[in-house]
């Protein structure tokens, strides 16, 4: 299927390590030219070789803390000096949490705040302005099961999700017609880096192995049984990047293998 994504430009945010990765990969498969950004230069830098070399495309690879608004203006600035603007943005840096409500202090909520929900807005009001000249485009935010579902260990990762999900629904209304066509997904267990990290450390409390650990988390929360790869995300979320999904609009998408276990 023709995707209609040769030679648009996209944005991805986190795009070094994980389901960025996948995400620009899988774009790039589609002839679209990429601005990457992420925390670690060397790595990011890598990852923008390996990318032109492999798919032939244009790939402006920017260090940027998305938490920090004069990084993301940065950032902005480098992509209409290198393209003029850019037709996508995929807000998908984050991270996940561990603490509770009563004990986590401000300075934690206001940090994952930033970096999970003021990173997406500023993201959208510095690069909207060139998709509404360049006929319209699409963003898609990575949001969590945990915007439904919430996890016990992780009530600032959950909070802050689910706020970026109805930053979503608002954004969605305000630019519909604009042509420019706003979701978000809401993956579930995706087997990235920082699951592997996790399992490593946890699996030896548990006398167990990382891919034991790893198969019972899967077992325990996903009717499929298993991961998903960030490949099989990518996929999906290259489609709402695309022409082709123009009808969806400010909808939340469950990439999640069952794991949400209500209809609504």
């Amino acid at each position: 299927m023709d995707m209609q994504l040769k030679d648009k430009i996209a944005c991805i945010t986190g795009g070094s390590v994980g389901i960025g990765l996948g995400i620009a990969k899988e774009l790039a498969n589609e002839g679209t030219h990429l601005a990457l950004c992420a925390r670690n230069e060397e790595r990011l830098q890598d990852v923008a070789d390996q990318i032109r070399s492999e798919f032939k495309v244009k790939v402006l690879a920017v260090k940027a803390d998305v938490s920090k608004m004069e990084d993301i203006q940065n950032f902005v600035k480098e992509i209409e000096r290198s393209y003029g603007g850019a037709d996508i943005l995929v807000n998908n840096a984050g991270t996940g949490s561990a603490e509770k409500i009563m004990t986590a202090p401000d300075e934690k909520w206001y940090s994952y705040w930033d970096l999970h929900v003021m990173a997406a807005i500023r993201t959208a009001r510095l690069l909207v302005p060139f998709m509404k000249k360049r006929g319209g485009g699409a963003i898609v935010n990575i949001a969590s099961v945990c915007a439904k579902q919430p996890l016990d260990y992780e009530p600032i990762y959950n909070t802050t999700k689910a706020a970026l999900v109805m930053f979503t629904k608002c954004l969605a209304n305000e630019l519909v017609h604009d042509h420019i066509h706003v979701n978000s997904v809401c993956p579930g267990l995706i087997i990235t880096p920082d699951w592997k990290k996790t399992a490593s450390i946890l699996s030896r409390d548990l006398g167990i192995t990382p891919e034991e650990y790893l198969d019972r988390v899967a077992k325990d929360l996903a009717p499929i049984s298993r991961f998903a790869t960030p490949e099989e995300l990518a996929k999906f979320i290259v489609f709402l990047c695309s022409p082709l999904a123009s009808y969806c609009i400010g909808s939340s998408y469950y990439f999640d293998g069952g794991f949400i276990k209500s209809i609504l």
